[in-house]
């Protein structure tokens, strides 16, 4: 069979529109502005992207891991890729020659047969996560079975505790994943408004041991990050749910969020508000198989404004101290200093050297974007007065999968 000229054909990058949840991660993250959207659809540029892959890792759905061969001179243009509804069928194409496939072609190939799965894998013993049963165009409907109120009653922070039922509907989910809740209504384009994503805040077997639900930790949005006012489209709509009220679940998501589950496995957990909602899944989790004997350490950084502004703090606060290191910085309490978890790593960096150095310890960092640089400072300080090389560590750490980091 005679080769297929390598300028003839391509490889081109596009997304699914019937998985793409529109959650802006695959345009945030290319660093040359390949990808753009309208009201329907988000695209990639044939004549722009280069193949570098940073986009697909974040994508928490695997809509942004899809790959066309194409006609090198009439890819599908910016036009054809905001029609679609649905992504068009692969068309195959004469065989290539080994010797033939342009190296652009390979590295491509290669990244698309990597998978979806967040820009670390997932620990070597994680269990098998679901991926994708539910999509905008058919949703799950879940039953709100309660919506508690975390936060004190004059705290500045309406943080809650939501409960979803699925009744006989399968949606299964592990620590760390994720779900997409579809807001009734339009948005201003007259469009109906996107998905919004929420990490799982209860254990695989249920928020309440062997029943079909699940549950969220959700703060009501009322200003952006500048402090002008604003009202969170979902946020808002899950925060004022009543107990019996359908909501349109889509998902799960996330294959790389996920924690160890083989003996003697230890857990390094950092996070800020709302990003203890995978914490706390991989610590009830924890705590309901009663793994300290035989399992390993759990540590757990936390930071809020105030204590009465931190998620779970009553709960946390009874916790067996042999089963799980806590510690609490708050930033904003009346006559004491500020204290972010950054701080706290420094303070006690003999302990986290040593779970950075074990093995079998697993790292995991959710919150806020703007904590995400003071931590990894932090660890490079810790490193540094014990006479480690950061850098060299958190090579380590990525090569084995133990380090995950998942802010926004």
């Amino acid at each position: 069979m005679s080769a297929v000229p390598s300028d003839r054909f391509a490889r081109q990058h596009v997304i699914d529109p019937e998985i793409c949840i529109r959650c802006n991660t695959c345009e945030a993250t290319c660093p040359i502005k390949a990808i753009t959207h309208d009201s329907r659809n988000y695209v990639v540029d044939f004549n722009v992207c280069n193949g570098c892959g940073a986009c697909v890792p974040p994508c928490p759905t695997g809509a942004i891991d899809n790959w066309r061969d194409v006609p090198r001179k009439s890819p599908f243009t910016l036009e054809d890729q905001l029609s679609w509804d649905t992504l068009p069928a692969a068309q195959p194409i004469a065989a290539f020659e080994p010797g033939d496939i342009p190296i652009e072609v390979r590295e491509l190939t290669r990244l698309a047969s990597a998978g979806q799965g967040g820009a670390a894998r997932a620990p070597h013993s994680a269990a098998e996560p679901c991926l994708n049963l539910y999509t905008p165009a058919k949703p799950a409907v879940a039953i709100v079975a309660g919506n508690l109120k975390l936060t004190a009653t004059d705290s500045s922070a309406d943080v809650r505790h939501i409960v979803l039922d699925f009744g006989g509907a399968s949606f299964p989910v592990l620590e760390g994943q994720t779900i997409g809740i579809l807001p009734p209504g339009q948005n201003d384009a007259g469009k109906a408004h996107y998905v919004r994503l929420y990490s799982v805040a209860s254990p695989r077997d249920g928020e309440r041991s062997g029943h079909n639900n699940l549950a969220l930790t959700i703060k009501r949005v009322t200003q952006d990050h500048d402090g002008k006012a604003v009202a969170g489209v979902g946020s808002n709509y899950m925060c004022d749910l009543k107990v019996g009220d359908e909501v349109q679940v889509v998902g799960p998501y996330g294959a790389s969020f996920l924690m160890p589950n083989h003996p003697g496995s230890s857990i390094l957990m950092i996070c800020t508000g709302t990003g203890s909602a995978p914490m706390r899944a991989m610590t009830e989790y924890r705590r309901r198989r009663n793994e300290k004997a035989g399992g390993g350490e759990l540590m757990l950084f936390f930071g809020a404004r105030a204590p009465e502004e931190l998620p779970y703090f009553g709960p946390l606060m009874k916790l067996p101290k042999e089963f799980i290191d806590i510690n609490l910085a708050f930033s904003r309490v009346p006559n004491q200093p500020k204290r972010y978890v950054q701080d706290l790593i420094r303070a006690r960096g003999d302990a986290v050297m040593r779970l950075l150095r074990d093995d079998d310890c697993f790292i995991y960092v959710c919150g806020l974007k703007a904590m995400e640089q003071g931590i990894l400072e932090a660890f490079s300080d810790v490193c540094r007065e014990r006479h480690a090389d950061w850098n060299t560590v958190k090579s380590e750490l990525l090569d084995n999968h133990r380090l995950h980091i998942e802010t926004y």
